[in-house]
């Protein structure tokens, strides 16, 4: 892959001449979905820290954040755009669907990339700045321009961009780097590989389709539900441990144990499932797992939430009783 390539800006879609986007073109160039979860883990990982932040420097945080999401996911777009025209679920994109010129995604993105960088430096500290930097360079050169198309291994190594949020949003409000906001990078980490590779077992076609190494078009479907039994087995200790940390508690641990629990169940269901199991009922097992890999991750996230509103609650309980 030449430099010229990387900022090659004359890829048109396939269908022709762009239209006029519209502002609905702009907000699916931001990927809403992925940028959604980015925030909700940021913010996770700003109110569990132990630091006060003031509200109007913790909401310019999490816009910052948001834009650094949202432009990753355009530039994403932007570099996808010949392989999403081969694929059902991304073929109506705005770039592909000829809604938007490349170029001007590249430049959308670009934009929000450097902005968010900068002001979250500004509005936060430079480690946030930084880490959110190095976040998107992680997505859209080592994950979009270097992995996805160059092994299977792609979702892996890449889930690494995906999982880094909390750690920013801790940034954002210490200044530091500590063991809690590392341990749910990890959890994030270790859940990607289980929660693409189930979507990519009913999604196997429209990867095969676009020359994408996903790992059940390479190493076949067996292969991948016993990497996603692996792999949820060895994310329980991960997600089970910031139970023991500053900020987890017996709520948290209470969650962590049961989805864990039952993600391990749904990966040996899936493990013991052929081709002509999961052909007759048209991958509805998989697509079951894949629907609550993202109940075990929001679930996950919200409990230390309320661990961390009940830490505030009964501080402020304290500092009450303390009056009298």
């Amino acid at each position: 892959m030449t430099d010229a390539s990387i900022i090659d800006t004359t890829r048109e879609p396939l269908s022709g001449q762009p239209k006029e986007p519209t502002v609905r073109d702009y907000v699916l160039l931001l990927k809403p979905r992925v940028m959604s979860l980015s925030i909700f883990t940021a913010l996770v990982g700003m109110l569990c820290a132990p630091a006060h932040v003031n509200p109007v420097i913790g909401f310019a945080a999490i816009v910052c954040i948001a834009a650094g999401a949202g432009g990753s996911g355009a530039l994403n777009m932007w570099w996808d755009a010949d392989i999403d025209a081969k694929m059902r679920r991304t073929a109506g994109r705005p770039i592909p669907d000829g809604r938007m010129a490349s170029g001007e995604a590249l430049a959308f993105g670009l934009a929000l990339s450097v902005l968010s960088v900068m002001m979250l430096s500004v509005f936060a500290n430079p480690l946030a700045g930084g880490l959110l930097a190095f976040t998107i360079f992680f997505y859209v050169v080592v994950y979009s321009m270097w992995l996805k198309r160059s092994t299977p291994q792609n979702i892996v190594i890449g889930g690494l961009a995906g999982a880094l949020p909390p750690l920013v949003g801790w940034a954002a409000a210490t200044g530091s780097v500590s063991v809690a906001p590392l341990l749910l990078v990890g959890l994030i980490f270790m859940w990607t590989p289980p929660h693409f590779w189930a979507l990519a077992l009913f999604a196997e076609t429209d990867y095969e389709k676009a020359d994408v190494p996903m790992l059940p078009n390479v190493a076949g479907d067996a292969a991948t539900r016993k990497q996603i039994l692996i792999y949820a087995l060895l994310l329980a200790p991960v997600a089970i441990a910031p139970a023991f940390t500053v900020v987890g508690g017996p709520l948290y641990l209470a969650v962590a144990l049961f989805f864990n629990a039952r993600f391990a169940a749904g990966a040996w269901r899936l493990r013991r499932r052929d081709e002509a199991q999961a052909s007759a009922d048209k991958y509805g097992a998989e697509r079951a797992f894949f629907r609550l890999s993202l109940h075990f991750l929001f679930w996950s996230f919200a409990a230390l939430l309320a661990e961390a509103a009940l830490r505030a609650g009964l501080g402020d309980y304290a500092a009450a009783m303390h009056l009298f």
